[in-house]
């Protein structure tokens, strides 16, 4: 280690972030699973197959209407 090499930099976010999954050390299990509940699901093949062939596309000016010249 260098003589000139400063202490390392710990923000008071970083502090009580540290802190609280010292209190509470189930905190990052239970984000762990609500991100389950809520986020990784499994992705069914066929229908994601599905919705990009029924996918329309988009006109070059989204407001203008169509005429019938």
């Amino acid at each position: 280690m260098s003589i000139f090499r400063r202490p390392d930099y710990h923000s008071e976010a970083t502090e009580f972030i540290d802190q609280l999954k010292a209190a509470k050390p189930q905190l990052e299990a239970q984000q762990r699973a609500g991100r389950a509940l809520l986020w990784d699901k499994n992705l069914d093949r066929s229908e994601q197959q599905a919705f990009k062939s029924a996918k329309v596309a988009q006109g070059a000016y989204v407001y203008q209407t169509k005429s019938s010249q």
